[in-house]
């Protein structure tokens, strides 16, 4: 298993490997994992969730070889694997559900396309951008979300994107017309490195009792924001898996300290729009500071624990309003390019906004484009050579620590993503590829079906729902003091060094949930420790004691990554 706790760190998982090896070309396992045709969820083979315990064994390790492996098939690793494929790269990709109906990506309907014709001008975006976020933003990536929002939005055109209800078939046309692999229901739970260079990934499939080892010259992490799983919202599955990975491997992490305010309501698919829509240009500090201290002083907004009904109101919050000096900027590009409709409404609507989120309080979720592998250039690069993030997994501060630009977290993904398919086909080109050992690769694969193969310990659905009522009270994250934090880290400490090692999985879908709930677990501490550390309020980060913005002391982000002991550092970078 991964190792899950610095106290426990490879200890006590070391043991011969009974399964055995299979070398077999990507394409190849790709054509025996074929997703279903429609790009929706493939069906659960019939008996191959839960084997029983007494047969426990750990499976045979298959092994493929790539240039650029992807991990993860929302909106930033599409655009990812067909931009490295494109760039002359060979390319693997990987996602643990389903390729656009995992994560996040089903839930964000508007994207935004900025054009300086038909709305502001690009100096002024800018400037109002850094107002909105406090100066917390990262220019390169707010420049990189103009640059080539309208390029993307014009793609996911010729994809068929706008026409479809969902995104699973429009998502996958592009990978089929390139014949890219795909290999669905993996879930990768540990990168490869050698020499300190990320060589693959490896992980565990979830349907069959195998594990699969990745050799890859480089990889893309677009594996997603890193929320808890909140009780009671669609989204349900952001387990801070990519981020996990990278840590332990001595990638730099950053963002933990800023949380989402979309409300909790869950407008189910009735409250959707039926198509995704572009979006208005329109800078507004959302979702921020004051909406926090509302609730502390109001409690959350009508509707009860889940929020009033579409299209309902609510004084939650949910907008900081415009930045100083700046209006309600309308007039951006409506539908996909050609369309006449300006202002971003659904299909026959008459409302010139795409669709706003009110009522409630969120449980953990992270804010767009502010958390996750810290870039270390303007290429989506991390600090471990070969191994680059795009989309939420990779902390560009594209928007600052809050959400300024309605549809730009979509945009910004697919913009992302490309640029990182093409930086990593680039590092790719004329390198040899290097594969792990069969020493590190069986004891990789032992560490994996380590909870598999425990006879006692805890259950992983127990870890996490402990986890959550420690996360998910908005006094934790949301309103944040000292005391309550430092009570909160006890607990996540206890989980870390005393349950984690000792989680236990039944079954091969318990299995994969032992390694979610540890990377959960790792990712409660990062937030609780960033947050302890910014003794500041900006953005979406509300220190109760510290109710006041600190330019002198916190003009910075904070960085986290894994001491030569196996603990965490934190560290200030300038902005």
């Amino acid at each position: 298993m991964n190792p899950l706790s610095t106290t426990f760190k490879r200890r006590g998982f070391m043991g011969a490997v009974g399964g055995s090896c299979a070398v077999i070309g990507a394409a190849a396992l790709a054509q025996q994992e074929k997703p279903s045709q429609g790009g929706g969820r493939p069906p659960m083979p019939s008996g191959q969730r839960s084997q029983p315990k007494k047969n426990a064994v750990e499976g045979k390790m298959n092994q493929v070889t790539t240039d650029v492996l992807v991990v993860g098939g929302g909106m930033a690793g599409v655009f990812a694997a067909v931009k490295a494929h494109d760039n002359g790269a060979q390319v693997l990709l990987v996602d643990k559900g389903a390729v656009g109906r995992s994560g996040q990506t089903p839930f964000a309907r508007g994207i935004f396309r900025f054009d300086e014709k038909d709305g502001i001008s690009r100096a002024d975006y800018l400037r109002q951008t850094a107002e909105a976020a406090e100066q917390m933003n990262n220019p390169v990536y707010t420049e990189l979300l103009l640059d080539q929002s309208a390029t993307v939005v014009d793609e996911l055109e010729s994809w068929g994107f706008f026409k479809e209800a969902t995104y699973a078939k429009a998502m996958n046309h592009p990978l089929r017309e390139r014949n890219i692999p795909v290999i669905e229901r993996v879930v990768l739970t540990h990168l490869l490195e050698d020499g300190g260079k990320v060589v693959g990934a490896m992980g565990l499939f979830i349907d069959k009792n195998e594990s699969i080892a990745i050799h890859a010259k480089s990889v893309i992490l677009c594996t997603g924001a890193s929320g808890f799983k909140p009780t009671g919202w669609q989204i349900g599955s952001l387990t801070s898996d990519g981020d996990a990975m990278a840590y332990r491997i001595g990638a730099e992490i950053s963002g933990k300290e800023w949380v989402d305010g979309h409300g909790m309501t869950n407008f189910g698919l009735e409250g959707l729009p039926k198509t995704t829509c572009a979006t208005t240009q329109e800078i507004r500090g959302m979702l921020g500071v004051e909406q926090n201290i509302e609730v502390e002083k109001s409690g959350p907004s009508t509707g009860g624990m889940m929020g009033p009904p579409p299209g309902g109101g609510g004084h939650g919050g949910d907008r900081r309003g415009p930045p100083p000096g700046g209006e309600r900027m309308a007039g951006g590009p409506g539908g996909p390019p050609g369309g006449s409709r300006k202002g971003g409404g659904p299909p026959g609507g008459g409302s010139g906004k795409g669709p706003t989120m009110s009522g409630g309080v969120s449980a953990g979720m992270s804010q767009h484009k502010a958390e996750g592998l810290f870039p270390q250039d303007d290429k989506c690069s991390s600090n471990i050579p070969g191994l680059y993030a795009a989309g939420d997994s990779l902390c560009s501060m594209q928007n600052g620590g809050i959400y300024t630009q309605v549809g730009s977290s979509l945009a910004g993904s697919g913009a992302q993503g490309a640029l990182a398919g093409k930086a990593a086909a680039d590092y790719a080109k004329g390198r040899e590829l290097v594969k792990a050992s069969d020493a590190v690769l069986k004891t990789v694969n032992t560490e994996i079906y380590a909870p598999y193969l425990r006879q006692g310990g805890f259950s992983p659905q127990w870890v996490t729902q402990t986890l959550q009522s420690v996360m998910i009270p908005n006094f934790i994250l949301y309103v944040k003091d000292e005391a309550r934090m430092l009570a909160a880290l006890t607990y996540i400490e206890y989980l870390r060094d005393h349950q984690v090692p000792l989680l236990m999985a039944d079954d091969l879908h318990e299995l994969r949930q032992c390694h979610e709930t540890a990377n959960m677990v790792l990712n409660a501490e990062m937030k609780l420790r960033a947050s302890l550390m910014r003794t500041e309020s900006r953005g979406s980060h509300y220190r109760e004691d510290y109710p006041e913005r600190n330019d002198n002391d916190w003009l910075c982000w904070i960085k986290i990554r894994q001491a030569a002991d196996g603990g965490m550092e934190l560290l200030k970078h300038p902005v």
